[in-house]
């Protein structure tokens, strides 16, 4: 290995899933700079985006994350991460090869599941307006800011002053941004009227829509239409370079259906939900475009109503679309053919929710500089106790020779 060119080696490291690269860093002193350095990182993310390589699926279900290899379906490897509490860790958001962690709204993480390297977020209050004392629904968005090179997190948090206020419309509340580059969060005091209109119809909301979908360097929430409050839905968009929302354009026909929005292949996608029969999947091909129906899925007769459906990539003959039904399962669907076979993973019989996860170095092999820092502590107070319980064993050892 010593004696490989630079630009072989390089070569050759570009196309090894990041949980091999880090074990390749022991290798040498070169292999360790090189594997380390931001160009290779950067290099070896753009490297796995553009050919589709070592994609995996992180499942989340009651106290089960696991990663499975989209190719190797029997490759499931369990994720261990130190934000895990005595509850449940919400997953967020899923973003060249990161995740964001959730244990709280002041404890959060972002997290590669594939280096097992952690950055928690700095702990930041709630900061409560008059007369409100707790906090109700939560929104969180993560996504990548490529105009500014930055990791973001978005939480919107909705205040409340007691269970009175639920009776009256209109919540206060707050958003604001993390920025992984600053280490630090920002409040968004430019908002939009439908912000308000979301946290008040949130328990209208389906499953994962508190979660901002990613497309085009902005994340993506649907405030859905009610009969009698709200005439037709609503899609908000915040714009992670200038943080600012809008109200993004979509069919009119799709304005008083039941939808929800997703992601096909960086392109945003609609699903217009006819619960017991199918559901259409619409894409916008082109950011503010125009929107162009791509296929219809049937209900599976394995379930009892399509309560929830997300496509969530093609396969690479582009034959098969993988997707994923009520939170529960994964399907392939032939798009030819119009069938459905189910994707078998081993030892994962419960139900489950899906992200897809590229294999990727980002956060670095190093990991998070106070993550580092307390796991030294750790380790110090364990060897001084270790140093403690031996003199206590030889004193007592002693003791007992010279009682003898």
């Amino acid at each position: 290995m010593a004696d490989m060119p630079m630009d072989i080696m390089t070569d050759l490291f570009l196309r090894l899933p990041a949980s091999t690269l880090v074990r390749c860093r022991v290798l040498s002193k070169p292999c360790f700079s090189l594997i380390d350095s931001p160009d290779f990182i950067s290099s070896h993310l753009h490297h796995t985006l553009e050919t589709g390589d070592h994609l995996m699926i992180l499942l989340r279900g009651p106290r089960l994350l696991v990663t499975v290899d989209l190719d190797s379906p029997d490759k499931v490897s369990d994720v261990e991460h130190p934000l895990k509490a005595g509850g449940l860790t919400e997953v967020f958001g899923s973003c060249n090869g990161l995740i964001g962690l959730s244990n709280s709204p002041t404890d959060m993480a972002l997290f590669n599941p594939s280096t097992r390297q952690i950055h928690r977020l700095p702990a930041e209050p709630v900061d409560f307006p008059e007369g409100s004392r707790t906090r109700g629904y939560v929104f969180y968005g993560f996504g990548y800011d490529s105009v500014n090179e930055d990791y973001k997190v978005v939480r919107m948090i909705q205040c409340k002053g007691g269970a009175a206020d639920e009776l009256v419309f209109g919540f206060p509340y707050e958003v604001k941004v993390f920025s992984l580059k600053m280490n630090s969060w920002k409040r968004i005091k430019r908002l939009l009227p439908a912000i308000q209109l979301l946290f008040y119809f949130y328990y209208h909301l389906l499953y994962r829509r508190g979660y901002g979908v990613l497309a085009c360097n902005s994340l993506h929430w649907v405030l859905p239409r009610r009969p009698g409050l709200i005439a037709f839905n609503i899609i908000i968009r915040f714009d992670l370079a200038s943080e600012e929302f809008e109200i993004l354009s979509f069919p009119e026909s799709l304005a008083h259906e039941n939808i929800d929005i997703g992601v096909l292949e960086g392109c945003l996608c609609l699903m217009c939900n006819h619960e017991f029969t199918s559901v259409d999947v619409w894409v916008m091909k082109e950011y503010k475009g125009t929107w162009s129906k791509v296929f219809s899925v049937p209900k599976p007769k394995s379930v009892e109503s399509f309560d929830f459906m997300r496509p969530l990539l093609y396969s690479k003959d582009r034959r098969k679309v993988l997707i994923e039904v009520n939170n529960a399962k994964l399907l392939w669907f032939d798009l030819g053919s119009k069938r459905l076979r189910t994707l078998r993973i081993k030892d994962c019989d419960s139900s489950y929710s899906a992200e897809l996860l590229v294999s990727s170095l980002v956060l670095g092999c190093k990991g998070d500089p106070s993550e580092a820092k307390r796991r030294r502590e750790r380790l110090a107070l364990e060897d001084k106790m270790m140093q403690q319980r031996n003199k206590r064993d030889d004193f007592l050892s002693k003791g007992f020779k010279l009682v003898l």
